[in-house]
């Protein structure tokens, strides 16, 4: 009989880099490689160079990332408090998962990340990945030469012993150019927790240091699936630091915080829509760019509106905006968020990832994810982490000043598709 009754540890990082792929040995097969650390560690993964994916299905995962994304935001932290997430990172992590999940598991899974044929979005996530890959790297203003950093990794954490199933390993090697490490979950946990953590640091440029805290995984720990990337990019037009100066925020309570104020009239275009007025501001190249929103009413009818209409151009030119600067990480759970959006059958004894293996019968445990941003005059630094472990179970009007002096959200994305690759609120500027 497989024991179900132990917990299954699922955490997923999530940092923004190029897509890596591993050159593997044959499913099944265990090859030693050192890790750029100089830990040895064995590669275990099918042999396959990662699909191009599909270009006509990256709009479909877009829209299915941002659907998700306004569903888990309704569902976590409280109303007044900073918060940020990558819905990139934590929809690449899940749909890793859902690779391995079958029957009632897998439908509930897709039903919450709003994906019809899990076979279509692995391929749009194929093609999405490696076109936002495509996105980073030097760019040419003026006389200067700016650097764009854009870059995904996935991997896989599974325990040494355990027979992995050829068809996933091959799905996640090929799709999500994710390839497995041996780790020894049983005999050294400490170890092993200490290898995925660096693996992620790494990955992040240190901005996610530890995605697994103490206490996280435990012996019963079969595989940790992990997702991270790491964003960071200049300004088209920066601000100017000594047009910089002390404001007073008005956080959700009415309470006030005094915080330096950034202010510029080049660059930002002017956008608003039913629910918000905000403002794009692009990054140098013009191919990424934030988005920043004062909601005009109900917070989650702005932010839906941002991921499905308000994301595209380059916003109404001739605005004068003043904003704050900001920087935080936000750890969050989302056990709890993602049992209630319907995916209570991942995380319960009654769960089905056979295929991942059949060695041992599997659940959820936990659903970690970590966010940091970083936001000044000269612009942006973000990265995130999601890992999944898998343990034995058993009308728009003119444009006005635009002063974010109350909480506002912001969503860090790709002007092409309108990818949301980092979204979050500002509650309170002065609060790291």
């Amino acid at each position: 009989m497989l024991n179900r009754r132990q917990t299954l540890r699922a955490l997923g990082a999530l940092g923004l880099a190029a897509p890596v792929l591993t050159a593997c040995g044959g499913a099944g097969s265990s090859t030693p490689r050192a890790t750029p650390d100089g830990h040895d560690l064995r590669l275990v993964s099918a042999d396959l160079p990662q699909s191009a994916g599909s270009a006509e299905a990256v709009d479909g995962v877009v829209s299915a990332m941002s659907a998700f994304a306004v569903d888990l935001w309704s569902a976590i932290g409280r109303p007044d408090d900073n918060l940020a997430l990558s819905p990139y990172s934590i929809a690449v992590a899940l749909a890793m998962t859902a690779n391995g999940a079958r029957g009632a598991t897998a439908r509930e899974m897709l039903s919450v990340l709003h994906i019809d044929s899990l076979a279509t979005y692995n391929a749009g996530m194929a093609a999405l990945t490696q076109g936002l890959a495509g996105l980073a790297g030097t760019v040419k203003q003026g006389d200067d030469t700016l650097e764009i950093d854009l870059s995904a990794a996935n991997q896989l954490f599974g325990n040494a012993g355990i027979h992995w199933q050829r068809a996933f390993l091959t799905a996640l090697a090929k799709q999500y150019g994710a390839g497995m490490r041996t780790v020894d979950f049983t005999g050294d946990l400490e170890r092993s927790r200490e290898l995925i953590n660096g693996w992620t640091s790494g990955q992040t440029h240190d901005r996610v240091p530890e995605i697994l805290p103490k206490g996280s995984i435990d012996g019963s720990t079969q595989l940790v699936l992990v997702d991270a990337v790491y964003f960071k990019a200049p300004w088209q037009a920066p601000f100017e630091k000594t047009l910089t100066k002390p404001g007073t925020f008005v956080r959700g309570d009415r309470s006030r915080v005094s915080t330096p104020m950034m202010s510029t009239s080049e660059g930002p275009g002017y956008v608003a829509g039913l629910h918000y007025r905000g403002a794009r501001l692009a990054y140098a190249g013009d191919t990424l760019a934030m988005t920043v929103a004062l909601p005009s009413g109900s917070e989650s009818a702005a932010l839906r509106e941002l991921l499905t209409t308000g994301l595209r151009g380059r916003g109404q030119e001739g605005l004068q905006l003043s904003m704050p600067r900001w920087t935080y990480r936000i750890p969050t759970d989302l056990k709890a968020p993602l049992s209630a959006l319907g995916m209570a059958d991942a995380f319960g004894g009654g769960a089905d990832f056979s295929g991942m293996t059949e060695d041992v019968g599997l659940e959820i445990g936990c659903v970690l994810h970590q966010t940091y941003v970083a936001v000044d005059e000269a612009g942006t630094e973000a990265a995130a982490a999601t890992a999944v472990g898998m343990a034995d179970s058993a009308i728009v009007e003119g444009p006005a000043p635009l002063v974010l002096d109350r909480p506002f959200l912001y969503v860090i994305h790709d002007t092409q598709h309108g990818t949301p690759l980092f979204v979050g609120r500002v509650a309170d500027p002065g609060s790291a």
